[in-house]
């Protein structure tokens, strides 16, 4: 199986390190991000990767150069020339994915010690268009999903927000982990063109397909996206990598 890590955002969060640096090579505990992601990939089996850049894209590419993909082979998706956002990035990369019947996408800046190895089963037996791992924790945004799991549309609590503006009480709210695995009959499906997100693919196709949330609310899960998560960070995972 391949996987697509997604590292072209811009990391405004994280400034100051990210005036000069992109997030994904971000420290914890003299280790990148995209080292540890890369690393944990493996630990599954995974050892091809496919990494977008955009921000600070040459730094990233340099890095894996002088590493040798950290022991993974890497191929690189180019935003150069215009951020696409997940979404957008995701259809970028499709010619990467083309002789996959599964693939794993995940943000560079979450680190996470969720059995993939897992989720990639489950997502295969139950025959999903997308799988999305998913927590019961605090959150301003929500996916929705009903008793079997099944996505129903999404809502931010602070706005009040729905989409779509489902009339349903009986949905549940988890928060996204940022991992997701994909059918490769995904990229038949999307409709949408240049910048969108991943959020806007599955809300356009949860009508008609199926896509299903994973629980893994037990696991360590934490979205480096400020200076003072990548001390939280250092001392949580610290003996996970």
């Amino acid at each position: 199986m391949k996987a697509l890590l997604l590292a072209a955002g811009l990391g405004t969060r994280l400034k100051p390190f990210t005036d000069n640096h992109p997030k994904a090579l971000a420290p914890v505990n003299g280790h990148s991000l995209l080292e540890i992601n890369i690393r944990n990939l493996q630990r599954f089996g995974i050892y091809d990767v496919v990494v977008n850049v955009h921000h600070f894209a040459s730094q990233i590419v340099e890095k894996l150069q002088h590493e040798n993909g950290f022991g993974s082979r890497f191929q690189i998706s180019d935003e150069s020339d215009e951020v696409l956002e997940t979404g957008g990035g995701l259809k970028k990369a499709a010619p990467f994915f083309k002789d996959e019947k599964d693939f794993l996408v995940m943000n560079v800046d979450m680190l996470t010690n969720a059995n993939l190895r897992e989720m990639i089963q489950q997502h295969q037996k139950n025959d999903t268009l997308v799988t999305l791992a998913v927590q019961q924790r605090s959150s301003s945004r929500y996916f929705l999903f009903d008793d079997e799991m099944q996505l129903k549309g999404w809502e931010n609590v602070n706005t009040g927000e729905r989409k779509p503006a489902i009339a349903e009480d009986s949905v549940k709210q988890y928060a996204f982990s940022g991992i997701q695995i994909l059918d490769q009959d995904i990229f038949s499906k999307i409709n949408r063109q240049g910048k969108f997100s991943l959020v806007d693919i599955y809300l356009d196709l949860c009508v008609t397909e199926k896509i299903a949330g994973l629980d893994h609310s037990g696991d360590l899960l934490l979205d480096v996206g400020k200076p003072e998560s990548l001390i939280k960070a250092s001392e949580l995972f610290k003996d996970i990598f």
